[in-house]
Formats: C-alpha cells, sequence, structure tokens
C-alpha cells in the first residue's frame, strides 16, 4: 500500500487563491476574530498577513473578509459569507485527494450491437489500435452506472441510441490494454434510434458480417467469440 503526498493548491483560471499556508491564516482569522492574532500565530507580521489576504481576494475575484471598527463590543475581523465557502471548498476538494491510495485498474465498457447478422463495429481514431477495428466503448466516469456508460459512450462514437440487453462478460486480463489494467463490463444492446454517423474516438462507424469480421484491437476477438458461443443457445 501506498500513501500519496500531494501538495494541494486551489486556483481559479490558473490564479493560484488557497494552499495549507493561505488556507491556516483564514482559518486562523475566522477562530480569533483578528487578523493581528492571526497573523501573530503564524510568526508573521500584520502587513505580510494582511497582504496575503488581498492576494486572496485579488485572485477569487471577492471580498474575503469584513472588518468592523470599534462599538461597545471593539472591532474585529471575519471571514465573509463567500470566504467561508471558499475555505470549505478548500477543504472538502482536499479531503477527496487524501490518504491511502490503492492501484486499481480503470473500469471500461464495451457494447455488442447485432443487426441482420452483422456486428457493429468503429474504426478507432487515436492510439492505441489507431485505425484498427473495435467494439464501440470506453471508460466509466466518475459516478456513473456502467448501463449508462455504455449506452453514452455509443451513443458517442455512433450516433446510435440503444438500450442494455444482457450482460455478455466481465474481461480482466493482464496486457488487454496496452495503456494499463483495465476491467471491461461488456454488454449486447438494442438499437432504439439514430442514424449510424461516426464521432468522438472513432472514425466510422459501420456493420461486418459476424464470421467475416477486420482485424480488431484489444480482446474483442475473444470477446464477439464468447458473445457468439451465448448467441447460440
Amino acid at each position: 500500500m501506498y500513501r500519496l503526498e500531494c501538495k494541494c493548491m486551489l486556483k481559479k483560471e490558473d490564479k493560484f487563491i488557497l494552499g495549507e499556508g493561505r488556507k491556516k491564516i483564514l482559518e486562523l482569522v475566522s477562530e480569533t476574530g483578528s487578523i493581528k492574532e492571526a497573523a501573530k500565530e503564524m510568526g508573521m507580521s500584520y502587513r505580510h498577513a494582511w497582504g496575503i489576504i488581498k492576494k486572496i481576494e485579488e485572485g477569487a475575484g471577492k471580498e474575503i473578509v469584513v472588518s468592523k471598527r470599534g462599538g461597545e463590543k471593539g472591532g474585529g475581523t471575519r471571514l465573509s459569507k463567500f470566504g467561508e465557502q471558499l475555505l470549505e471548498i478548500y477543504k472538502e476538494m482536499k479531503k477527496e485527494h487524501r490518504g491511502d491510495v490503492y492501484l486499481n485498474p480503470a473500469l471500461t465498457v464495451d457494447g455488442i450491437i447485432e443487426k441482420d447478422g452483422e456486428i457493429l463495429l468503429i474504426k478507432r481514431k487515436k492510439d492505441p489500435f489507431k485505425d484498427k477495428y473495435a467494439l464501440p466503448g470506453g471508460f466509466v466516469e466518475y459516478k456513473e452506472k456502467v448501463e449508462s456508460a455504455v449506452t453514452r459512450e455509443i451513443e458517442e462514437e455512433t450516433g446510435l441510441k440503444t438500450e442494455v440487453k444482457e450482460l455478455i462478460g466481465v474481461y480482466s486480463e493482464r496486457g488487454r490494454d496496452p495503456r494499463g489494467h483495465t476491467v471491461s463490463v461488456v454488454y449486447s444492446l438494442g438499437v432504439k434510434g439514430g442514424p449510424i454517423s461516426s464521432g468522438s474516438d472513432a472514425k466510422e462507424a459501420k456493420y461486418f458480417p459476424k464470421y467475416e469480421l477486420p482485424e480488431l484491437a484489444f480482446d474483442h476477438k475473444k470477446i464477439i467469440k464468447d458473445y457468439l458461443l451465448l448467441s447460440r443457445d
């Protein structure tokens, strides 16, 4: 098991807004109600701390702190509503990227569409296997269901709207993808509508007789062979 140690930075349009040091200053201003006290805790001058806060405001384009002068209860400084939100955003983003890192395979999907004894294939536009034919498919996005991923990828690559019919299998053998270890969930699908049109990572999309297929990328020859065996049952 490995632990990933990252230097976290919050940016807006390539402008640096928050890092660990700036985050600490804002936390101390919120806790103490004073830039002066926050600077003292950080071991820096008031002028330096105030300069850092102004840089945060310039980068974010909004007021980060609100100061109150005098009065019966005395003056003080607090974070603005936006300042509190910005601090919370940074903490949540850091939380998502912190912790132990496990070397996991990437999750992908592939779809088999058969029509009148022919199977739909796409010609790959990019490496790996540029200009080779393959089943339409791709990577599953974060928080996306695999069933949604396969219909999305097929529509992006072929223009067709589809629906999942049956799970064909899960393919996870090492070396099946030269980019790294991938696990593919493969479905058969039916077409609901839309003309065929290539797009995304596909140069073209067309049907081929299922027993006269061109040279295929990845392990798609094996996948289609398994599908044909299942479809005979």
